[in-house]
């Protein structure tokens, strides 16, 4: 009868993650209000509030040509309009920075292209507040990708985004296993990354490499230092699950607005974050930032899987992660392995977010925040507490978030990730590689 009821006491940990993701999920509802988040604004609504504009005609062979699209990005904010009867658009933007006007070719007349080259305008604005843009138009016929080229660039996207997505969930995934903890400040671990390779390297001007290795360090350090202050105390008390994970999202909290206070609330890139995209697999173009980062992710993934399969300490992680008390009484320093968890788990995360910070591309006070129900979704669809779980998990919504976008518009691109998840839970609620409980 002792098996059934060491497994009936670990079941809740399943009810502590569905309820943490349903509070990210409520909670993640609000971002579109955040001025941080890139969200389509009408500047027809309440023009008004903006301070500088980008104004311009479109025309062709001196006729104006109504309704086509032209979207604003950059500097963490992103808005779009259509050309009136006259050809003329006008959008405002929030402040003075480099934006990026794109003009939808989807939207020209049949037979009217821009020249090559110039769908995508880079501009600033000078000594005034009105800044106008022009597009070059001409006659020829649009190009189109076909669906297997596509598929083929959607997979390699994916699979570079489930990559970096693992190196968080891991951790995360970890940290469960090994604590019952589930973190919500783990996001601000990984936006902690991202902002400290922005520090020392655009801020300090370190060499890149340098800035990574110390932003890496660093995060290992803030893992030592959360769980030495705040979670070992917290288990020593006897603190319950439920009320750790308060403790977790209050820390969130803190912490993201403290990364506001300090950085701002604008996106800054990294260096080389915006490299032209040289390497050409077929119809697949890519940046040596991106091959970078997935050779990266998978060399430190095959470090972990050698860590946790080989290694004395990593075959002690996971003894604790079964079963801390007979680890503990099998000899094993549990405290010990939990504080190597923490340090390890914060590294990845830190990882995560600067290879986070090129894939999107830019650094932002909650960028960790935007993805932390996706690396929820990983960890839950894998299986609870299982590293490689975590690491199946993130491929499938890695791959799939791209995928859908196939047949789905981009901005509904992270809901059906998470009905892929709730479908996989209805007919295996351990997970992919989790293990059946049993309650009573």
């Amino acid at each position: 009868m002792e098996p059934t009821q060491s497994v009936a006491k670990r079941s809740p940990r399943r009810w502590l993650v569905l309820l943490g993701i349903l509070l990210s999920a409520l909670t993640l509802s609000g971002i579109a209000a955040s001025p941080a988040m890139a969200d389509t604004v009408s500047t027809e609504d309440s023009p008004e509030d903006f301070e500088y504009f980008f104004t311009g005609n479109v025309t062709f062979d001196d006729e104006p040509l109504e309704g086509v699209r032209i979207t604003v990005e950059g500097d963490g904010y992103e808005a779009e309009t259509e050309t009136d009867a006259e050809g003329k658009w006008r959008l405002g933007v929030p402040e003075k920075a480099e934006y990026e006007l794109t003009l939808d070719e989807d939207t020209l007349p049949k037979g009217v292209v821009v020249a090559e080259g110039q769908a995508t305008i880079k501009s600033e604005f000078g000594l005034t507040k009105l800044k106008a843009v022009n597009f070059f138009l001409g006659e020829g016929q649009r190009t189109t990708t076909d669906i297997g080229a596509q598929v083929l660039i959607r997979f390699i996207n994916g699979l570079n985004f489930g990559l970096l997505l693992a190196l968080a969930a891991i951790g995360l995934s970890l940290i469960f296993g090994t604590t019952g903890l589930s973190n919500f400040a783990h996001a601000e671990m990984v936006t902690f990354g991202a902002l400290m390779v922005l520090t020392f390297g655009v801020d300090l001007a370190f060499p890149i490499w340098l800035a990574i290795i110390i932003a890496i360090v660093l995060s290992a350090a803030l893992g030592w230092t959360l769980d030495a202050v705040i979670w070992k105390p917290l288990r020593r008390r006897g603190v319950g699950l439920i009320q750790l994970m308060i403790v977790s999202i209050g820390l969130s909290l803190a912490v993201r607005y403290i990364y506001q206070f300090l950085y701002g609330g604008s996106t800054r890139q990294l260096p080389g974050a915006t490299l032209a995209s040289d390497i050409h697999l077929g119809p697949v173009s890519m940046s040596w930032v991106d091959l970078a980062s997935m050779i990266t992710s998978v060399v430190v993934l095959g470090a972990v899987a050698y860590f946790l399969l080989r290694t004395r300490i990593g075959k002690a992680t996971r003894a604790v992660s079964d079963n801390a008390s007979l680890a503990a009484a099998s000899g094993i320093d549990v405290d010990r392995v939990i504080r190597i968890v923490w340090v390890m788990g914060a590294a990845l995360a830190g990882l995560s977010g600067i290879l986070w910070a090129y894939f999107r591309p830019g650094v932002s006070w909650d960028m960790g925040f935007q993805i932390l129900l996706l690396i929820f979704a990983a960890v839950t669809l894998g299986g609870l507490g299982t590293a490689f779980g975590a690491l199946v998990g993130s491929i499938i919504v890695g791959l799939f978030i791209e995928m859908s976008t196939l047949w789905l518009p981009s901005d509904m691109k992270y809901v059906g990730a998470l009905v892929v998840l709730i479908l996989v839970l209805l007919f295996r609620p351990q997970g992919i590689l989790g293990r059946r409980e049993r309650i009573g």
